[in-house]
């Protein structure tokens, strides 16, 4: 089982192009979260899911349309969360895909890191 991408609108209609938009590009996430799939309880099976709110704000904003995207990556015992604002919806979109990228990059780094602590302290205790 793969990623499980939800998409909400607010303020906007959700066409099937730009669904089929939200699910290539926050798509691509999967590759990076695959590499976690060792830390969850079951082989095979990825726990992940990606919530993406899409809204395009109107009324405080004197020109121009300003759209919001935010998106909440769920892993098991971890919520990432990135968000991107920008006058254009489809690089909100990007915007918040490269975000929420680092924010696994971070997590995946600080785990590795968690990781090699523990054995140093464990060569520490050996070697004396």
């Amino acid at each position: 089982m793969g990623v499980k991408i939800i998409i909400k609108t607010k303020n906007l209609e959700l066409t099937e192009g730009l669904q089929n938009f939200i699910e290539k590009k926050i798509g691509s996430i999967k590759k990076f979260i695959d590499i976690l799939k060792e830390d969850t309880p079951k082989k095979g099976k990825t726990l992940a899911e990606i919530f993406v709110e899409v809204e395009k704000e109107t009324k405080h904003h004197k020109k121009g349309k300003i759209f919001l995207v935010k998106t909440q990556l769920n892993l098991p015992g971890k919520s990432l969360i990135a968000w991107s604002k920008a006058d254009n919806l489809f690089k909100a979109i990007v915007g918040a895909k490269d975000e929420l990228r680092a924010e696994i990059e971070k997590y995946k780094f600080k785990n590795i890191d968690r990781n090699r602590r523990k054995q140093r302290k464990t060569k520490g205790k050996i070697t004396k």
